[in-house]
């Protein structure tokens, strides 16, 4: 069963050179607990898709579907509400709160959702992520590696459909990168949560089960991973 699929989704913005197309004519599909990358040169449309995909952003035209529901047929508080549900993320420059310590972040979307048991299970999933000894500390107290396991975290802990990962591995040095990606990967066969990942890591994107490939907002090609 498809839990994402896009059809035909275009993204277009005006430029003082005239209409850029960002996004052009993408349609797939990601089946459920599957793993998927999307890959291509810098300016490609990656992260744009992935907003598209995540409904953080509408396209100008096409459709996305989540879960069978059309996620582009929703106002904003209806698309936040649907993310609310069903959606995890994690972004390169972890987007942490600054003012709240790590538990508090992870806290946090346990709490909007109004979970009585958030202490707990925020305490859990940084335990989860190694990270039992640092629950109050704040973002600026932390590594690079630190925050983003807190970010991960964060995205797990509500046990997500969907998790979208935007270059989770970009901020950090190879080492810490790849401990970080080992965690990602394990939380995500855990939870048994569909995983769609845009990196310019090729070493990172053969990790997933499908390839995708962008080009100058095209998909221009597919490969299955390991």
């Amino acid at each position: 069963m498809q839990v994402l699929e896009s059809r035909h989704v275009t993204k277009e913005v005006s430029s003082p050179d005239g209409t850029l197309t960002i996004v052009d004519d993408v349609s797939l599909g990601v089946e459920r607990g599957a793993s998927v990358a999307i890959v291509g040169p810098s300016g490609s449309g990656k992260s744009t898709l992935l907003a598209i995909l995540a409904g953080l952003e509408t396209p100008t035209r096409g459709q996305v579907f989540l879960n069978g529901a059309e996620l582009t047929a929703l106002d904003e508080d209806g698309r936040a509400r649907a993310r609310a549900r069903h959606v995890g993320f994690v972004f390169q420059s972890f987007h942490l709160v600054p003012s709240l310590t790590a538990l508090e972040n992870v806290r946090l979307p346990l709490e909007l959702a109004g979970r009585g048991d958030a202490a707990a299970e925020a305490r859990a999933a940084l335990e989860s992520v190694g990270l039992g000894a640092r629950l109050g500390h704040y973002p600026r107290q932390l590594s690079g590696g630190e925050q983003q396991r807190v970010a991960l975290a964060r995205a797990f802990v509500g046990r997500p459909d969907l998790l979208f990962a935007d270059e989770p591995t970009g901020n950090l040095d190879t080492a810490t990168g790849a401990r970080v990606a080992e965690l990602l990967f394990g939380l995500n066969r855990a939870a048994g949560t569909t995983l769609v990942l845009v990196t310019h890591e090729r070493a990172l994107a053969a990790r997933c089960d499908r390839v995708l490939e962008l080009d100058a907002g095209r998909l221009v090609g597919a490969a299955r991973g390991p």
